[in-house]
């Protein structure tokens, strides 16, 4: 059997009751980081006292090795309790985790999800925006073109949109945002569950001057629904499911979301 367990995304307290009974009775554990997992053991052992099934076998599970170890299993694997474990939240959100369940249910081995921490619907419901129609845009592409039709994207999503952002460019999102919609309303959670968590409401120039250079830690940005598309009844993929040019397109969507009609239709020569 596979079981998906979701770890804590900061406060070691917010890990479940079943979460530990899963970890402590695994043979094996696939892991994002061996070393993450092996630490979160160790405080659970030390901070809860908790018994663990000795000589656990610690597999190393990440973006850059999973197409080819999943190639490589056989149903034999998994007659034995196998855990994969996130080094933070969700498998399966921005983490591996979904190509197993995949695996699973083609080849007819049983598997469970846990519930657990998970930064994107924390995010979510601590933003405050009252549109509960959410898409979750992911990580944007680190630069050039790639990056400007992703960010349009998800300002032109007609939903509630989360991004996650690392700290090396929450400072250039809040630029471009700025620059492309300087009236968006937009949340930002900075280290969620930790220490030194943040919330920051407004437009991204007032974000902008009010976290200055503390910009070191994980985050999460939510943006609110545009005016324009939460007031339409018609959306951007009702417009892009018509048998029309890119261009007619194009101008349809700048007129229900505000965005720049150039830039959309970029942006729609990238989809």
């Amino acid at each position: 059997m596979l079981t998906l367990l979701p770890t804590p995304i900061g406060n070691i307290g917010d890990i479940s009751l079943r979460a530990i009974e899963a970890l402590s009775s695994a043979d094996t554990l696939l892991c994002e980081d061996t070393r993450v997992t092996k630490k979160l053991i160790h405080i659970l052992k030390e901070r809860y006292d908790t018994s663990f099934k000795p000589e656990q076998n610690f597999i190393s599970l990440h973006s850059h090795n999973e197409k080819e170890f999943i190639e490589s299993l056989e149903n034999s694997f998994f007659e034995q309790n196998v855990v994969y474990v996130s080094d933070a939240g969700m498998p399966g959100i921005s983490d591996p985790g979904q190509a197993l369940v995949r695996y699973c249910q083609k080849n007819g081995v049983v598997y469970d999800v846990l519930p657990g921490a998970n930064a994107l619907l924390t995010a979510f419901v601590a933003s405050g925006f009252v549109e509960t129609k959410m898409l979750f845009w992911g990580f944007l592409p680190h630069k050039g073109k790639d990056r400007e039709a992703s960010l349009l994207g998800a300002l032109g999503s007609g939903f509630t949109t989360v991004v996650y952002e690392s700290p090396r460019r929450v400072e250039k999102l809040l630029t471009e945002i700025a620059q492309e919609d300087p009236s968006r309303e937009i949340f930002l959670a900075k280290e969620l569950t930790k220490k030194h968590q943040s919330y920051y409401f407004g437009t991204a120039d007032e974000i902008k001057q009010t976290i200055g250079a503390n910009i070191r830690g994980e985050w999460v940005v939510v943006i609110s629904a545009s005016a324009a598309q939460k007031s339409s009844a018609v959306t951007q993929n009702d417009i892009l499911e018509l048998d029309l040019p890119k261009k007619v397109q194009a101008k349809l969507i700048s007129k229900i979301t505000g965005e720049n009609t150039k830039a959309c239709y970029e942006r729609l020569l990238k989809l």
